[in-house]
């Protein structure tokens, strides 16, 4: 995974120290040497996540923090305290002003990467999600949003997994002070069961579990529907590297080490319920607000107004950003044969159906829109050819494998797909139209396949040369 990361620190040694490590990975590195550089960097440059020194002149790392949070172009913003301080109280105090994490110096490398990593995928999803409210916005059916710090972070209902008792009290009293609803259970089938029934704000999920696999768990709470986007904050021995790296990968929003400090479990939990339900809020409005607006009212997908606005963004944004953006044409084929022998409400079942399959095999970020017709459209930002290929043929399968039932027919489906990349395209219409191409060769090679765009190109050139 490649980002774009800015590291602020008025020590030209350090700066230059982390900009080496993480070019290595491949992330692309921006410098800033000050608190009022790092601001103008931010805004100029957009990067996917902010390493910031705390101890700094003229603003300190705590105030670029709060000045980070406190726009609503900057407050999604992933940030790292990067800090020789080791007191709990300058933890808290970063924490308050709302950075994710922090890294003491020196910086250990396989937890500055992890953690840069982890952070970077919850920016992704956050980012589809404001570029959906900014398109609703843009067509008038949804009003400005508020900050992150306006939400409420008391009265939560949260789930502590802890396998000793005395541990779980403890905890448990803790977070109480807040007027926080506490559910303790000392088992991975105790939680599961409990998030099956009940809604939690968060869950508390110790590593040091004795009868079960800790790391087995956060990967079913992430792996279910209702539980995928609910923070998780884990209590880890930093000594257990390995575990700690894994747990961020499978999917874990925040850690707490042991010996677990009082005020920084209370601000932890604070900062995830806030952003949990500013998240919620922002889910609920973009729904009932844009539904009736920029759905098709038979298979729930955007429709064609909401694709053209929105594919504007995603398309401007690709290019800016440098990162890649795919687009997926898909036909059912031969639709006007189910039409013409088993009637239109069978046919709108299955257009239902295709409609409800594809959307079960996309990831959180993509979106998927009715074009017309029979004809459907994905959108796949950060996703390059070699992805997209994969999704396309998932998705084919997804359809050919298995028949849709329809009344009491069971109908062999399959779909066509083509396949484009703004690599291909400068323009949303240029997009639309190469995909359209390649899946009008689609349907010309005989149905249920998928063909890139740039197979044509590629073959032309090869006519070409020979």
């Amino acid at each position: 995974m490649s980002a774009r990361v800015l590291v602020v620190d008025d020590v030209e040694r350090n700066v230059r120290l982390l900009e080496a490590k993480l070019s290595a990975e491949y992330f692309e590195v921006i410098t800033a040497y000050n608190g009022q550089e790092a601001l103008r960097n931010i805004r100029l440059a957009q990067p996917d996540i902010v390493l910031l020194d705390v101890m700094m002149p003229e603003m300190d790392g705590i105030e670029v923090c709060r000045r980070i949070r406190a726009s609503p172009e900057t407050m999604h913003l992933p940030v790292i305290m990067v800090t020789a301080l080791s007191e709990v109280e300058d933890k808290v105090r970063g924490l308050e002003a709302g950075a994710d994490d922090f890294l003491t110096k020196p910086v250990d490398d396989r937890a500055l990467f992890a953690r840069v990593r982890s952070l970077v995928r919850l920016k992704m999803t956050n980012d589809e999600l404001r570029l959906r409210l900014q398109t609703g916005r843009r067509l008038g059916v949804l009003e400005p949003g508020q900050l992150i710090s306006d939400q409420d972070s008391g009265n939560a209902d949260i789930l502590v997994v802890e396998h000793s008792k005395s541990a779980g009290e403890r905890t448990a009293a803790v977070l109480a002070g807040d007027g926080n609803r506490l559910t303790v259970v000392r088992s991975a089938e105790a939680c599961l069961a409990k998030v099956g029934g009940d809604p939690f704000d968060l869950i508390l999920v110790s590593m040091d579990l004795v009868d079960d696999d800790p790391l087995r768990l956060v990967s079913q709470l992430r792996s279910n529907a209702g539980t995928r986007s609910l923070p998780i904050l884990a209590i880890v021995d930093m000594d257990d590297s390995e575990r700690f790296e894994k747990a961020l990968e499978l999917g874990v929003t925040d850690f707490l080490s042991r010996p677990v400090e009082k005020s920084e479990l209370l601000a932890r939990a604070r900062t995830q319920v806030r952003r949990k339900r500013f998240q919620d809020r922002l889910r609920q409005d973009y729904e009932q607000s844009i539904a009736m607006a920029l759905k098709d009212p038979l298979t729930n997908c955007y429709n064609r107004r909401y694709l053209d606005t929105h594919l504007s963004g995603q398309v401007a944004n690709a290019h800016e950003s440098g990162k890649p953006l795919s687009l997926l044409m898909l036909d059912i084929d031969l639709f006007k044969r189910i039409n013409d022998t088993f009637g239109h409400a069978v046919g709108d079942d299955v257009l239902r159906e295709v409609a409800l399959r594809i959307a079960g095999t996309l990831r959180d970020i993509d979106m998927v829109a009715r074009f017309g017709g029979e004809e459907f459209v994905v959108a796949m930002p950060d996703a390059g050819p070699r992805i997209a290929g994969a999704v396309a043929e998932r998705l084919r399968k997804a359809i050919a494998d298995t028949p849709i039932v329809a009344g009491d027919e069971a109908i062999e489906t399959t779909i066509s797909i083509g396949i484009a990349h703004t690599s291909q395209a400068a323009t949303p219409a240029d997009l639309l139209l190469l995909a359209d191409e390649a899946l009008y060769r689609a349907k010309a090679n005989g149905r249920n396949c998928s063909i890139d765009a740039g197979d044509h190109a590629i073959a032309a050139a090869k006519d070409a040369v020979g």
